[in-house]
């Protein structure tokens, strides 16, 4: 599908007015949801036969998909604790501890497959 020369100008136009910040909350609202549907399209290969299940978990592992993925879920842990007011603030503690075990536990998951 080609893009006309308006759409092209207005893109660029947005482009240019966003900030760091706008860029990367608009990243997220497409990273996401296509780190998802690459996985999507892992298992439907897999349940259509064409992708060998055998060799699915060693080519993830050699990806480091879980690293990636733990990474996101610490580093989401170390920006809550960052922008936590205190270090008693119990709420915020919880939430950090939950994300970082979370991380660990994707971790080990694939230490154990």
């Amino acid at each position: 599908m080609e893009r006309t020369s308006t759409e092209i100008v207005e893109a660029a136009d947005t482009t240019a007015i966003e900030t760091s910040a706008d860029r990367f909350e608009s990243g997220l609202a497409y990273l996401a949801p296509a780190a998802a549907a690459a996985l999507g399209m892992l298992a439907d290969a897999i349940r259509r036969g064409t992708a060998d299940r055998e060799s699915v978990v060693p080519a993830l592992k050699e990806a480091a998909v879980h690293e990636r993925f733990a990474d996101v879920l610490a580093a989401a842990s170390e920006k809550v604790m960052h922008e936590t007011e205190g270090p008693f603030d119990f709420d915020a503690r919880l939430d950090a501890d939950n994300l970082f075990g979370a991380a660990s536990q994707v971790r080990d998951l694939f230490r154990w497959l």
